[in-house]
């Protein structure tokens, strides 16, 4: 029971660097900027339904995308792990990744360009990018049922929060200031580059073990 408890403490740990709602918020304002209070919240909670759709399909079949494209685990942890200390690099030199952010989109015209934000570049690749899908898959594929639902569950907490951020995110911004908000997402840079370093040599260990000394 505590090995599952410690275990979900360190998926929730992993997704929330990897996501960094904190660090998101202000990208999420400044793409909302303009609109009404009811379409905020409107586009926070869809494309944090959206990411969680994402990251539950690839938690679900990521061993049967394994197979269909010949990927074994080693080489997605390995991969994957380079790519989550990259992000984490960026953020400790206090720039944001492109693979984690891209620009903001500007001159929204009607609601349903305001609403296309919730797709891109929200849900995907702010929330759901390549880092937060790896991660997922690191934690879910290859394991029993258990930790399958430990690791959507924790996401799952984990868009709660993100969706708590984006609709109170003018107060939290003006509460703790944009100095602090640059110190955590440093902070969160250096558990993602060790995140990614010990997916690393995990990636490393079990390619090792699966085709033999080199």
């Amino acid at each position: 029971m505590s090995s599952m408890i410690s275990y979900s403490l360190v998926v929730f740990a992993g997704f929330f660097a990897i996501m960094n709602p904190i660090a998101n918020t202000p990208i999420f304002l400044a793409l909302t900027s303009g609109d009404d209070p009811a379409t905020r919240k409107t586009i926070a909670l869809r494309s944090v339904m959206l990411a969680f759709v994402i990251i539950f399909f690839f938690s679900l079949l990521g061993k049967v995308v394994f197979e269909l494209f010949g990927i074994t685990l080693p080489a997605l942890r390995i991969t994957g792990g380079l790519l989550v200390f990259l992000i984490g690099f960026h953020m400790l030199q206090g720039n944001v990744s492109k693979v984690h952010t891209p620009a903001p989109e500007d001159n929204k015209e009607s609601l349903e360009a305001e609403l296309s934000i919730i797709v891109s570049p929200l849900a995907t690749p702010i929330l759901a990018g390549p880092g937060t899908i790896a991660t997922a898959m690191n934690y879910a594929s290859g394991k029993g049922p258990e930790e399958i639902i430990i690791t959507v569950t924790a996401f799952a907490v984990l868009c709660v929060v993100t969706y708590l951020f984006f609709v109170f995110g003018e107060r939290f911004v003006e509460y703790i200031g944009k100095s602090a908000i640059k110190v955590i997402s440093r902070m969160m840079g250096l558990i993602l580059a060790v995140t990614g370093t010990q997916m690393v040599i995990q990636g490393i260990h079990d390619a090792v073990k699966m085709y033999g000394d080199f």
